[in-house]
């Protein structure tokens, strides 16, 4: 429990640091989403399925990519701000 508290006191700092809340909320998802994928990329490879561990892969990856959007999007106009 102690464990979690800590991670949840990390979180909480990042929002007061500034970063908005949305963006961890995305972050936590890729961080779920990232160790689902790979939970089931080892159990098909396990069952001899590597080319549904390849697919299962790439579906991820997609998700991941799709959901780091508006991130990507934001970190971008940052950038054209100092550009300006």
């Amino acid at each position: 429990m102690d464990d979690l508290r800590n991670i949840v006191d990390f979180v909480n700092g990042l929002t007061v640091a500034g970063i908005s809340s949305s963006f961890i909320l995305i972050l936590i998802k890729i961080t779920g989403i990232s160790i689902l994928t790979e939970f089931a990329v080892s159990v098909c490879n396990d069952m001899g399925e590597s080319a549904i561990a390849n697919k299962v892969d790439l579906g991820g990856k997609l998700i991941i990519v799709s959901l780091s959007i508006p991130i990507i999007t934001s970190v971008l106009n940052g950038l054209l701000g100092l550009l300006e």
